[in-house]
């Protein structure tokens, strides 16, 4: 078997433990070991990556028991492209961490980063459903802690809101679990898929009730609305690092819906034909409206970037929604796009607050403000969608995979004003963060205690800071430059997500 499969797993699964054990005295050693492993996570995905770029299904079978008796860890296109995601978006954040304090104003930063990474890496390269949930509660675990990380009433105050809400989530996920496997008897996701397709069509009402909760569950975690709740408070008041790493958990929201609907629930299965669609598409343009607006009306920087955060998911599972091989690709693309350029601007948010307070008003001038404001325009221009960055190639390639769709009309009008509706939130901050920051003594607004807490001391190593976010900004240039090569890849792996039978007999007909 090849053990590389298992690598993104098992470093920060080590590396972590290690951390607490043995250095968690000593914060010089741990800030070398947690950048070292995040460089070293990022040679595993660039590794795999380039093993599955051969279009080769390959798999990993744990304690060396076959599938659908055994665990099984499957790579293939989809899931070493968000291995390799993960990777590079951790190593700038790691960096900022380091550069702005961040990680010195709690206990156990880097474990918990690293648990965090060990969990989300389960979840994109696993085979099984219920390993699925495991490596869910892994991250969330984990982004508890992270989350809390450097006290305070008001971020206590969301992370208890945070871990109300995902235990919810987490429990339905037990609920939909049991359902599909008292249906099927099993929960590896390629014999799910065979046995469903066996099941007669008039024994599968409780089958039926199953997807829709798991695919409720997956809404949770990709904050789709109405189930979003969550995701603007709890970003918002986390430590702004930890808010940019989260930008991938909504993603393995995201990447599971496209999963588990193409291969065991997929749009030719008779049984769920048309099940997820119907009500995933109108979700997801209500939450792209819902975001958009949150964007204008947001009175602080956290807040905003937040809401960008939720917008951008709408425009994502919208792709999703469409369920054809076009729109994955185009989705695939966006994911890599949506994900880079919502850290950017947290990290970006970040720097504004250190410096003078989130609230956005007017204020005194900062240091460093014709940087940050530039860095800034960047974020604001990728995560709208505007030329030339990637995030206007993105947004296009989702407006020409939607023109024969059913609702293309309101497809495009709600991503073409919600673009706009965006681009005028985003303009509103900077102008009032950074062009009228002279006016300070005018401000008639004062902060409230919201905007006031935790209020971070100025960065100790303001040149590593800048680079790790210039490196967000590097990401995105290249994703810009090498659209071309980008796009091929997507497309190619949603043929592959569209061809389920090459999944299945990989898992289930492997040679020994």
């Amino acid at each position: 078997m090849n053990h590389w499969i298992v690598a993104p797993i098992v470093l920060p699964a080590i590396l972590a433990p290690f951390i607490i054990m043995v250095l968690r005295y000593h914060l010089d050693l741990q800030r070398i070991f947690s950048v070292a492993g995040v460089v070293g996570l990022l040679g595993i995905a660039l590794t795999v990556t380039a093993q599955a770029s051969s279009g080769v299904i390959q798999v990993y079978e744990l304690g060396n028991w076959p599938a659908p008796f055994g665990i099984v860890l499957v790579l293939d296109r989809m899931s070493a492209m968000m291995v390799l995601l993960t990777a590079l978006l951790a190593l700038p954040i790691v960096l900022y961490a380091i550069a702005s304090g961040w990680d010195d104003r709690g206990k156990h930063f880097h474990a918990l980063f690293h648990f965090q990474l060990m969990g989300v890496c389960g979840a994109f390269l696993t085979g099984d459903a219920f390993n699925l949930f495991v490596f869910f509660e892994v991250l969330l675990i984990a982004s508890y802690g992270l989350m809390t990380h450097g006290g305070g009433s008001v971020r206590l105050k969301a992370g208890v809101q945070y871990v109300a809400y995902n235990l919810i989530g987490s429990t339905l996920f037990l609920f939909a679990l049991g359902t599909i496997y008292g249906v099927t008897g099993t929960l590896n996701m390629a014999d799910l898929a065979v046995r469903v397709a066996e099941i007669p069509p008039e024994d599968t009402a409780l089958l039926r009730v199953g997807a829709v909760l798991l695919l409720l569950v997956f809404c949770i975690k990709a904050a789709v609305l109405p189930l979003h709740f969550w995701l603007p408070a709890s970003y918002a008041n986390a430590p702004l690092p930890v808010a940019a790493l989260f930008a991938i958990m909504t993603k393995v929201g995201a990447y599971s819906i496209l999963r588990v609907y193409t291969l065991a629930f997929g749009p030719d299965v008779p049984v769920t034909e048309g099940l997820v669609g119907t009500w995933l598409q109108p979700a997801a343009l209500l939450t792209l409206a819902v975001g958009t607006i949150g964007t204008l009306g947001a009175q602080h920087i956290a807040r905003m970037v937040a809401f960008c955060a939720i917008a951008s998911m709408g425009t994502l599972l919208i792709a999703i929604s469409l369920f054809t091989p076009e729109a994955s690709a185009a989705a695939l693309y966006y994911i890599f796009h949506s994900t880079l350029a919502t850290a950017l601007l947290f990290l970006v948010a970040d720097m504004v607050m250190e410096r003078r307070g989130g609230a956005i008003v007017p204020k005194a001038p900062m240091p460093q403000s014709g940087l940050i404001s530039a860095l800034f325009f960047v974020g604001a221009i990728a995560l709208a969608g505007m030329p030339p960055l990637s995030g206007f190639i993105g947004k296009l390639l989702v407006l020409d995979a939607a023109r024969n769709a059913p609702d293309a009309n309101a497809i495009w009008a709600v991503i073409l004003i919600g673009s706009f509706v965006t681009i005028v939130g985003l303009a509103r901050a900077g102008s009032l963060i950074f062009w009228k920051s002279h006016d300070a003594e005018h401000n008639p607004k004062p902060e409230t205690e919201e905007e006031v807490e935790p209020l971070p001391a100025p960065e100790p190593q303001p040149g590593l800071a800048f680079t790790a976010v210039f490196g967000a900004v590097l990401g995105l240039v290249l994703l810009t430059l090498f659209a071309g090569p980008a796009l091929e890849y997507s497309r190619k792996t949603a043929d592959q997500l569209f061809t389920p039978d090459d999944y299945i007999s990989a898992v289930l007909g492997r040679e020994e």
